[in-house]
């Protein structure tokens, strides 16, 4: 355990020296982002790891694995859910994450309202927007509401008793150059705050394009493998 530990630490260290070197780029604080390290498929050991190490927030993408690791693992953590949910797991998945990345419908928002409501816990949820049809990319398997639904999906979010709207999420297509994909993302946070002033987050960013993702201003990183290591095959 103790290698592991160790190389985690040095996984760990490299990326957060990423981010204080694109946060100098862009004259941003470090302060002002949070690193969600993306600890799918890997198991329950590693986050208590992880958290010993000083990472606050983790990231899973799959039900039930996420919350049976959420079960297990006692260290305060922050849960993020970021993987497409249907809507018969939103209520389970209410009852354990902290924020869902991956909010793409409004049968999604009534269904995560209710479980969170069951739950009588309140949940921070983030509008993933697909964007891959506005960069050439219309066949990627994307979760993601279209830019032109957000309004409507926020207010729905705005008007579901239990549920805050914390902003937006995306992921960059495949084999296209991040930066104006993020600048688009940041640019739909700026016009939804107008109406949901609360709705700062910016989620984006991965291992290989967190530097573009914080030089367009995201608040939120979503670093697995840089971190972990290569993933071993999903089951």
């Amino acid at each position: 355990m103790s290698g592991r530990r160790e190389e985690l630490r040095g996984r760990l260290d490299a990326v957060q020296a990423r981010i204080a070197a694109a946060c100098d780029a862009a004259d941003r604080d470090p302060q002002e982002l949070t690193l969600v390290v993306v600890t799918k498929t890997y198991p329950a050991s590693d986050v208590t790891l992880l958290a010993e190490l000083g990472v606050t927030d983790v990231g899973e993408n799959r039900h039930p694995e996420a919350g049976e690791k959420a079960a297990e693992v006692a260290a305060p953590l922050r849960w993020h859910f970021m993987g497409g949910l249907q809507t018969n797991k939103a209520g389970a998945v209410a009852r354990y994450a902290d924020v869902v990345h991956s909010v793409d419908r409004a049968k999604l928002v009534a269904s995560l309202g209710r479980g969170a409501a069951a739950a009588e816990r309140d949940l921070e949820v983030l509008l993933q927007v697909d964007l891959g049809p506005e960069f050439g990319r219309p066949s990627d398997v994307r979760s993601g509401a279209a830019p032109t639904d957000l309004a409507s999906l926020a207010d729905a979010v705005a008007q579901t008793d239990r549920l805050h709207l914390g902003g937006v999420m995306t992921v960059a297509p495949l084999d296209v150059d991040p930066t104006p994909v993020f600048e688009r993302l940041a640019a739909l946070s700026q016009r939804l705050r107008a109406d949901h002033p609360g709705a700062v987050t910016i989620s984006a960013g991965m291992s290989n394009d967190l530097e573009a993702a914080v030089a367009v201003g995201a608040t939120h990183l979503r670093v697995g493998r840089a971190i972990l290591g290569e993933r071993p095959p999903l089951g």
